[in-house]
Formats: structure tokens, sequence, C-alpha cells
């Protein structure tokens, strides 16, 4: 896949299904072999690290659908580059369990393969996230 506006399409379904927490639209943009990757260090946020495959997608994504509520989300910067694509974000996120909103801006690199999500790796502040957790 190397058309710019499919990815972007393709990407911002998997956005609106996760913003929507409509998990199964959110794998459904994956490959059946696609990974994702928060990165961070996993001894200080048990969220980091990365999971691949529809089955464990799913169950990832459904523990963030189910505490962290996307509640905007506006997209700063999008770059294609052959079947990757990087995106930057501005996000205003809800941790359910605590009822608490913050902001942050997350950085998403996407690698397309047969016109799904392959890997998406994301940058976020995990810190932040710690904090808000804990």
């Amino acid at each position: 896949m190397g058309n710019r506006e499919e990815m972007l399409d393709v990407i911002k379904r998997a956005y609106a299904a996760r913003g929507d927490g409509d998990l199964e639209g959110l794998v459904a943009a994956f490959h059946p072999q696609g990974s994702f990757n928060l990165v961070g260090d996993r001894s200080a946020l048990h969220l980091t690290g990365s999971v691949e495959g529809h089955p464990t997608l799913r169950e990832a994504f459904g523990q963030f659908i189910a505490h962290f509520d996307f509640q905007k989300r506006e997209i700063l910067t999008e770059l294609v580059d052959g079947n990757r694509v990087a995106v930057q974000s501005r996000m205003v996120i809800r941790h359910n369990p605590s009822g608490k909103v913050f902001s942050t801006e997350i950085l998403d690199l996407f690698k397309f393969q047969d016109g799904k999500i392959v890997e998406l790796v994301e940058f976020a502040d995990t810190a932040l996230v710690k904090a808000i957790i804990s």
C-alpha cells in the first residue's frame, strides 16, 4: 500500500474507532499479524511494551479502552513516506477509574502492509500516565 490518502483513511477510521470505544473496529484496521508497541520502561509503567496479532491486540486495546477515554484528538502533523506514516496528535484523555482528565501529545509511527496497519509504535508521556494512574 503506498497511496497516501488510503493509509490516512485507515488511520483516521482506527482513531475514530478508538475514540468511540469500538474495539472491533480498531482491531480491524490491523493486519492479522499487526503489532502495537507503547514505548517506555515496562518496569516503570506496566502498560508499555509490544503485542502482536489480533487476539493480543484485542486484549490490550480492550484494557486501554476500559481505562482511558480519548475525549478529543487534534492531529497536528501527518507525514507519509512510502508505506510508513507518522502522526502527531494533541489529546484530551480521561482516566476512567479516577475520573482525572489530562492533555498530552502522542506520536504514532505506522507501517502498512496489504492495506492494513502491520506495525504501530506509539510514543506517549508515560511519566504523565504513571502519575495519573497512581
